[in-house]
């Protein structure tokens, strides 16, 4: 089996949980996720069989598009729903749809963000959810991430201290934490906020529509057609340029020689190198050399 299988993944599950039962449930063991989905939070997790497992990366840094939702008058450990309260402050005044739109379009494009204390995260070889479940806090390096889209979700005129909630759509670029662009929503109205749902709606080309349960994989499976869940890897890989190569040169791409680069050669890290519609390998512009190009990953050498 070679693919991607889109997995919506249920709550109460982790992403490795998900890959734990796939491996079952189609009797293989080179199965891999795209990006870790936290246990409480669904959605799409494309998930990467036998070769695809090769491109696994490209998918993780795709953008991704959640649908969440904060809640405005305390803040907590975990910066979503599931951590202890922290900081509470009741809505002492009403705030206008007017002012979370404006708020809105102040985190949308480039913006800093520090990664919560409950993430995975390295700093010194340990990842920060260790430090946290000890009780210890140290300093995280703050770092740059892209907010493409960020808009308000249903009609609503105010917020107030019995309305306290809004919900919202974002589409964001790799490493976002939308734990954190919640509590910066609420930091910017002058609350403390908490993420309170979130649900993955997109991660790369891949949508809700194009997602299988584990209830829809395991009926595949009984009626003797697990390949029907898979989607071709080269969807995975969608974003990327692409350029089509004739018989003599895909011979050269499969045994991963180096070549002179293409007067036509984009102007962008990496290219798939595709023959006859099939991703053979993946290119990028040689660090060293001018004028050359060498492979990144190859796919198909048979």
């Amino acid at each position: 089996m070679n693919g991607i299988l889109p997995l919506w993944k249920p709550r109460g599950m982790t992403s490795h949980d998900c890959v734990f039962k796939l491996r079952k449930l189609l009797r293989t063991k080179k199965v891999g996720h795209t990006g870790t989905l936290d246990p409480e939070v669904s959605g799409v997790l494309p998930i990467c069989i036998g070769r695809a497992t090769k491109i696994a990366e490209y998918i993780t840094a795709s953008g991704k598009t959640y649908e969440g939702e904060v809640t405005l008058g305390f803040s907590t450990t975990t910066e979503d729903a599931w951590g202890e309260p922290v900081v509470k402050k009741a809505l002492d005044r009403t705030i206008t749809r007017a002012e979370v739109e404006e708020i809105l379009r102040s985190l949308t494009g480039d913006i800093t963000q520090t990664p919560p204390m409950y993430s995975a995260v390295k700093v010194n070889g340990k990842r920060l959810y260790e430090y946290a479940r000890q009780g210890i806090e140290v300093d995280r390096p703050s770092r740059t991430v892209r907010i493409d889209k960020l808009q308000l979700l249903e009609d609503w005129d105010e917020l107030d201290s019995q309305n306290p909630a809004f919900s919202f759509e974002v589409a964001c670029g790799k490493g976002t934490y939308v734990r954190t662009l919640a509590v910066e929503m609420g930091n910017r109205l002058g609350y403390p906020a908490h993420m309170s749902a979130l649900t993955r709606t997109q991660s790369a080309c891949f949508r809700k529509e194009d997602c299988f349960t584990l209830e829809d994989v395991k009926e595949f499976v009984d009626n003797g057609n697990p390949q029907g869940l898979l989607l071709p890897l080269e969807m995975g890989l969608s974003h990327l340029p692409k350029m089509a190569i004739n018989d003599t040169l895909a011979e050269k791409v499969k045994n991963g020689a180096r070549l002179e680069e293409p007067e036509d050669w984009p102007e962008t890290s990496e290219v798939v190198m595709e023959y006859h519609g099939k991703v053979i390998a993946i290119y990028r512009r040689h660090p060293d050399k001018p004028g050359v190009i060498k492979p990144v990953k190859v796919l198909f050498n048979d």
